[in-house]
């Protein structure tokens, strides 16, 4: 327990935090939520709306540090590669993956000597 009067103070304004911290994490995690289900549902409309409000509270989140940044960026991307994914698919234009050619393998260093003095 905290015995200085600024110690007192800390741990009330800690208290504070975490508890409006927890609240905006639930409300995130159900916002996700409510646009995975109208993916799967395949209602795009509703999803981009659901998207839309997402990103502004991803945002706020990650401007007051209660999520990192990145974070933030990182789930916005995936969902709306999700969306784009399930519109295409919906309208029946789904691109297929793009296939990647092999690596040509490099010569060893000792090779391109004995080459260059041939």
């Amino acid at each position: 327990m905290p015995i200085t009067k600024s110690a007192k103070k800390r741990l009330k304004q800690s208290l504070v935090r975490r508890t409006r911290n927890r609240a905006t994490k639930s409300i995130l995690r159900g916002q996700v939520r409510k646009v995975t289900e109208a993916i799967a549902a395949g209602d795009t409309a509703k999803a981009e709306t659901e998207f839309r409000t997402l990103c502004k509270l991803f945002d706020r989140a990650a401007a007051g540090r209660v999520v990192h940044p990145n974070l933030a960026a990182r789930t916005k991307s995936r969902l709306s590669a999700r969306i784009k994914a399930a519109k295409g698919a919906k309208t029946g234009e789904a691109k297929p993956a793009a296939a990647k050619a092999p690596k040509a393998k490099k010569e060893p260093a000792a090779k391109k000597k004995a080459a260059k003095a041939e």
